[in-house]
């Protein structure tokens, strides 16, 4: 569906590991609609220049056919984001984002994701040798965040993207060390503006269709709303936006099953099938009335059979709500 029916800004799907890979991909457009992109959950390049059989599994065109894809680099090295970047777009991608955003600790210590905001003269050197060697006008993103720990740090780094060819800038308007906790820093944002040269995107704490356009009247200039949790508990958010129905009881049932049936597909493992509609569930359950009891015993279920007797329970017992209760951040924090 055309961007067009929200005033022409992209509606998209951030990248979530675990949870948003290929099965979720192609089962949510095909159930619920309305995504622009879906971005890959964040590939990290090796020194050796080939992708591994692992990634190729949610790389591979043949399993993001007829869906607009962006893939997600997680590096500090500029010589394996730059052979990384070719091979993706020979593989038909138009374009490449690179995570300064992953707030994961395992992440940070090893200088990536929001921990190479900590190094700002080291990351506007990456992105020279970047542009240098691939040129001006490849499609490279970057998702970031607004520093490690201070929201003076962002106005230096807004001079950094802005001194470099990247294609738009979508800014999740947390510090590294906010993790996901408090409210977004939109006043930081906002104040660094003038400073930022390109299109730009804006992520985090959309929740609703009112909250999405709470954020572009905000931000008119956005050209990009990115969503990541908030339609993990209702993935019919976007369909919403654009003038469509909210998720009715069924669909999301149909939805879990159809869940389930691919990622034991994909695992060749129903346990490791049941594992991740748990993650998933994790949001899913605030799009329903009093899910509590119920998810408790979702959660501890240790059988398939034990998840499928919870998952019935819900089924006929949960009502659900026309928009999800932002519950997942004081669950997270």
């Amino acid at each position: 569906m055309s961007s067009d029916s929200f005033n022409g800004v992209r509606l998209t799907v951030a990248p979530m590991e675990g949870l948003t890979g290929y099965v979720f991909r192609r089962l949510h457009q095909s159930f619920f609609g309305g995504a622009d992109a879906y971005y890959i959950p964040f590939v990290t390049p090796t020194q050796e220049p080939r992708f591994t059989e692992r990634q190729l599994k949610d790389l591979a065109p043949s399993v993001n056919r007829g869906i607009h894809c962006v893939p997600q680099l997680l590096t500090r090295r500029p010589e394996d984001f730059v052979w990384a970047v070719r091979a993706l777009l020979d593989m038909g991608y138009d374009e490449v984002n690179l995570n300064l955003g992953c707030p994961a600790g395992t992440v940070v210590a090893k200088g990536k994701g929001s921990g190479f905001l900590r190094t700002p003269a080291e990351l506007d050197t990456f992105f020279g040798t970047v542009f240098d060697t691939l040129g001006d006008d490849i499609p490279v993103t970057v998702k970031t965040r607004l520093g490690w720990s201070e929201e003076y740090e962002f106005a230096d780094l807004a001079r950094i993207y802005s001194h470099h060819p990247i294609k738009r800038l979508i800014v999740h308007a947390r510090l590294k060390t906010d993790l996901y906790k408090g409210d977004v820093r939109l006043n930081v944002l906002q104040d660094a503006l003038p400073l930022l040269a390109m299109p730009l995107g804006v992520n985090g704490d959309i929740v609703t269709v009112a909250d999405l356009k709470a954020r572009l009247a905000a931000f008119p200039r956005s050209v990009e709303l990115m969503v990541g949790r908030s339609l993990m508990a209702d993935p019919a958010l976007f369909r919403k936006a654009r003038g469509g129905e909210a998720a009715t009881h069924d669909e999301i049932f149909a939805f879990t099953d159809a869940l389930l049936k691919g990622y034991t597909a994909a695992f060749s493992s129903l346990k490791n099938a049941v594992m991740r509609l748990k993650e998933y569930w994790f949001f899913q359950q605030f799009l329903f009335e009093n899910p509590e009891k119920h998810i408790k015993r979702l959660f501890k279920a240790r059988t398939p059979d034990d998840f499928f007797a919870a998952l019935d329970a819900m089924k006929n017992e949960l009502e659900i709500r026309p928009e999800p209760v932002y519950g997942w951040r004081k669950a997270l924090g």
